[in-house]
């Protein structure tokens, strides 16, 4: 989670060019508990999503996950980006996931992509659907470029890497049965 020195408010502050005194706008003004209203909307999205997706109605938990990432990416910029960073990643993986199963690779890929960017960094599953989704494309080179980027970042020595190295293997074998065809 992100320490104190990671957040930062941002408001939209007005000053008045008389008498340089700082305020903020009634009309925009925006408090702690609307932010957690959102975050708890967002929260009870992602756990319908995450209910269709346990029931195997992945279509309807790609619908669920897309209402709560547009709620996400609409957050007032002077909202913690951590917050909303996290947040979108988890998300955008969990839509990665649904469309995996639909078979939606090049979704799914742009998903996880999207994951990997909002969080590199403790986000393995990001990083592994990346290179499922490409493999399952057959775009092996760059499935092993992304997979070996995720092992850096990550670590190799890391327990949730090895999912990374197995699918490593996997993509690393199907290139050399392409290249010898």
């Amino acid at each position: 989670m992100a320490s104190e020195i990671d957040l930062y408010n941002q408001y939209p502050l007005h000053m008045d060019p008389a008498t340089k005194a700082i305020t903020l706008p009634q009309s925009s003004a925006y408090t702690t508990t609307q932010q957690n209203t959102r975050s708890a909307q967002i929260t009870k999205l992602r756990e319908s999503a995450n209910a269709a997706f346990r029931k195997n109605n992945y279509a309807e938990a790609v619908r669920l996950y897309t209402f709560a990432i547009d709620m996400g990416v609409t957050r007032p910029g002077w909202e913690p980006v951590t917050l909303a960073r996290e947040e979108l990643a988890g998300l955008y993986g969990n839509r990665a996931q649904a469309q995996m199963a639909l078979q939606a690779w090049p979704e799914g890929l742009v998903d996880a992509k999207l994951s990997v960017d909002s969080k590199p960094l403790g986000n393995v599953k990001a990083w592994w659907r990346v290179g499922k989704c490409l493999a399952e494309m057959t775009r092996y080179e760059e499935a092993k470029g992304f997979l070996n980027k995720g092992i850096e970042i990550e670590g190799q020595g890391a327990d949730s890497a090895k999912e990374l190295i197995t699918l490593l293997v996997d993509v690393n074998a199907a290139l050399k049965r392409v290249q010898g065809a």
